[in-house]
């Protein structure tokens, strides 16, 4: 990992973490088991909301403890607990090594050969990360957070037609010591933020009403964001206001075929759903059925599904720049990395942990398992999944010219997909119509809705780096009892042909 002059908090360091895990390891080593991590977790979320510019709800909680992971004759083993002392450390070990046994035996005597191993990795010693931040947001006072959701907010409530504006900060600093029975040892910080300001506008006369939100992802960054690195936030703010007001106007969307340019802020979403989930190799295997589903994209069809066209490339990555799912090192002591998942339009890879590389011969886990919490088994979580940019590809203006009747679609709202990651629809924040490679103002109560390879299918054109903008959410659940991970998708603007266009309106009157 590459040096960094950020430092891991002191407070986490000042836990006695190699004491620890000594204790856990040791014990669980005297009880036989052939593997054992160690895992402890401090993890600060804060939040604050504002209603139209005072504040509306303040949290900041902070969850600390550990967890204590085996693998004894196949099966898997875990407990947890909070109790930092090295006595409590050997007590979890034994009750993980327990589970197991008891695991292990209902196995065999239900006639299961499955045997859990774990691909090969390898050892790394004493090895800290630290996300790609500049300050901290912990480090700046609530009342400086505070005044600027409020000032950003009365900028949008002075405007001509906003009748109300929400403004929410979230803020994560998850700190994780791992070490297991191989010898690695790894250390780690990541901090996240999600800014967000929604105008609302009610017509006091038809009680006509809409919202509009702004653009700017979640970030792995630090407070500097909302001061402006990586975002135009005075820019986005000042042309708010004209743009809801100009939505509140637009006729409804024509339903029918449409050429589609989706703009990066929407896209990512569809990335997310159609071919993030897709390609857990856990849900294609059918390991993870009961929360979303399983996938089209099973095993069998490495190699040879056609996803979508020639120009999609799609890679997961666990290294990116400021990417929410980006780390140093994941919940098995697996060194992140990156890795292709669609390449020519075909399906050429999964995402996997160590159990699941093992389990279909594919050499390495590419990093992939996550807990959200120290009371959480980790499982096979999503990396930041992409779409690639077009070396030379065209501006977004580019693409919009290559249309002779369409929409250009900009924005995430509401979604649906199915439980195999296939059929879906989305919609969006506003969508302008296209007429003879030009905008032609905005429409209203759009949806766009295919299958998952129809719609990469369609895709007959990809912007270039310079429309690249990495998207994300804090918010994607699995497993059961479920879990909640932050994760990123980037995507330039690109061009789909003939896609189905709902108007909402009309449909839900049938």
């Amino acid at each position: 990992m590459p040096p960094t002059s950020r430092t891991v908090d002191p407070l986490f360091l000042g836990y006695p973490l190699q004491a620890l895990a000594d204790a856990a390891l040791s014990r669980a080593r005297e009880l036989g088991a052939g593997h054992a991590d160690f895992r402890l977790e401090r993890v600060r979320s804060a939040s604050w909301r504002l209603r139209d510019a005072r504040p509306s709800g303040t949290s900041d909680s902070v969850q600390l403890g550990f967890a204590v992971r085996v693998l004894l004759d196949g099966a898997w083993g875990f407990a947890a607990g909070v109790d930092l002392t090295t006595a409590a450390a050997a007590r979890v070990a034994e009750q993980a090594v327990a589970v197991a046994r008891l695991s292990g035996g209902i196995s065999r005597a239900a006639g299961s050969e499955d045997l859990v191993e774990l691909a090969d990795e390898p050892v790394h010693t004493d090895a800290v990360w630290v996300s790609s931040y500049e300050v901290n947001p912990f480090e700046v006072p609530d009342a400086e957070k505070t005044a600027l959701l409020a000032e950003w907010s009365s900028r949008l409530l002075a405007a001509e037609g906003v009748s109300h504006v929400s403004a929410a900060l979230l803020t994560v600093q998850e700190n994780k010591f791992y070490a297991d029975t191989a010898g690695t040892v790894t250390t780690q910080q990541r901090i996240r933020l999600h800014p967000s300001l929604e105008a609302t506008s009610v017509d006091e006369r038809t009680g006509a009403f809409d919202s509009m939100r702004t653009l700017a992802p979640p970030a792995g960054r630090g407070f500097e964001y909302l001061r402006g690195t990586g975002w135009d936030w005075d820019a986005e703010l000042a042309e708010l206001p004209a743009l809801l007001a100009e939505k509140m106007k637009a006729p409804s969307v024509e339903a029918g075929r449409h050429d589609l340019v989706i703009d990066p802020s929407n896209l990512w979403l569809t990335i997310h759903e159609s071919i993030g989930h897709a390609t857990e190799l856990d849900r294609a295997l059918g390991y993870e059925a009961a929360y979303a589903g399983t996938s089209f994209a099973t095993f069998d069809k490495l190699g040879t599904l056609k996803y979508g066209s020639e120009l999609m490339h799609v890679t997961g990555d666990r290294t990116a720049e400021h990417g929410l799912a980006t780390t140093g090192y994941d919940d098995e002591g697996v060194a992140t990395q990156s890795w292709d998942l669609v390449k020519d339009g075909v399906l050429v890879g999964y995402q996997l942990d160590r159990a699941m590389a093992r389990l279909k011969g594919l050499g390495r886990s590419n990093g992939c398992a996550f807990a959200d919490s120290p009371a959480h088994v980790p499982v096979q979580r999503m990396a930041n999944v992409s779409l690639q940019p077009a070396a030379g590809g065209p501006a977004t203006d580019g693409l919009i010219s290559q249309v002779e009747n369409g929409l250009y679609i900009v924005g995430d709202r509401s979604w649906s997909i199915d439980m195999q990651r296939y059929n879906f629809q989305f919609t969006g924040q506003r969508a302008y119509a296209i007429r003879n490679g030009r905008l032609a103002g905005q429409v209203k109560d759009f949806a766009y809705q295919a299958t998952t390879t129809d719609f990469w299918g369609s895709m007959s054109a990809v912007g270039g780096p310079q429309t690249y903008v990495l998207g994300g959410a804090f918010n994607c659940g699995k497993a059961q009892p479920g879990q909640v991970a932050a994760v990123s998708h980037g995507c330039p603007s690109a061009l789909f042909r003939n896609v189905n266009v709902l108007n909402t309106q009309q449909e839900a009157g049938h």
